[in-house]
């Protein structure tokens, strides 16, 4: 089974969750997403396998969140979306992927239900 994370090696989450992977002999694809974000068709991909909203996936306590005015509700999915891709640390993490599914590691043991 092919299995990527959406990583970020300075989250202690992040790493406990690629650990969860290895030590289970998976050698996940990994994606440094604040050095190579998503694309927007992938964020909308990765939130219709997750089954959330765009917010769900946003890092609310981040500075361009507030920046940006992302709590105005009357933004649509697409600008949020758009936020993510141009500014990744809003995107929570780790996202990963496996057999079509995709789960949030928070916390890290949660991506054991896509395996």
């Amino acid at each position: 089974m092919s299995v990527t994370i959406w990583h970020n090696p300075r989250c202690s989450k992040s790493r406990q969750a690629l650990k969860l992977l290895t030590d289970r002999g998976i050698e996940p694809a990994i994606v440094e997403y604040l050095k190579a974000p998503p694309s927007p068709t992938e964020l909308r991909d990765a939130l219709d396998r997750l089954g959330m909203a765009p917010r769900e996936l946003m890092r609310r306590k981040e500075p361009p969140y507030k920046a940006e005015s992302l709590d105005d509700e009357a933004l649509p999915d697409e600008a949020l979306i758009r936020a993510m891709h141009d500014h990744p640390v809003l995107i929570e993490r780790p996202v990963v992927f496996a057999g079509g599914k995709a789960a949030l590691g928070r916390p890290p043991e949660r991506i054991l239900d896509i395996l």
